[in-house]
């Protein structure tokens, strides 16, 4: 579960502003009950202004009635269809030394898996094309300084996607 913006700000409104249980605050803001119970003690976090996760819109009144009602249901995160879109497909950003290993991978894939279209293994390591063409044709710039490295063990993909695409490939071979 994704947590709300600044967890500690918006249990300390939620503490002040409804009558939501500490372990419902707690889960919905990746905190311990007992952290919650401290802030609405005034032992914790009483030097934080609350942040209004209405007005952020990550809940609804509607949800926070549900929830006043029964103790036992769980606050649900209000998500706008454009940020759903966005989450759905998966981060683009990459630190720099994913980006920098993404060349070992991509010759990796060459070697175990030649199979593989340029496409998938672009698709698996988030690459470009260029690249991609120029490792398999060894035209690559610093080819000799690159070793060869599973992209799984680097992060740049998952076994699963890496078994899916090889048998996509085989599959169409």
């Amino acid at each position: 579960m994704t947590l709300p913006l600044m967890p500690k700000a918006t249990a300390v409104w939620l503490v002040e502003n409804t009558a939501l249980t500490f372990k419902q605050i707690g889960e919905f803001c990746g905190m311990h009950s007992l952290e919650i119970q401290a802030i609405a003690d005034g032992d914790v976090a009483s030097h934080i202004m609350g942040l209004d996760p209405i007005a952020n819109g990550q809940l609804t009144w509607e949800e926070i009635k549900r929830c006043e009602a029964d103790e036992n249901a769980c606050l649900t995160m209000a998500v706008h269809p454009e940020i759903e879109k966005l989450l759905s497909k998966g981060s683009k950003f990459l630190s720099m030394s994913k980006r920098l290993v993404r060349p070992a991978a991509i010759l990796w894939l060459i070697k175990n898996h030649p199979q593989l279209s340029n496409a998938q293994i672009i698709k698996l390591v988030r690459s470009t094309k260029v690249t991609v063409s120029a490792i398999r044709d060894k035209t690559y710039k610093k080819l000799n300084q690159i070793q060869a490295q599973n992209p799984v063990t680097l992060g740049l993909c998952t076994e699963a996607d890496l078994n899916q695409a090889v048998a996509i490939a085989n599959k169409n071979k």
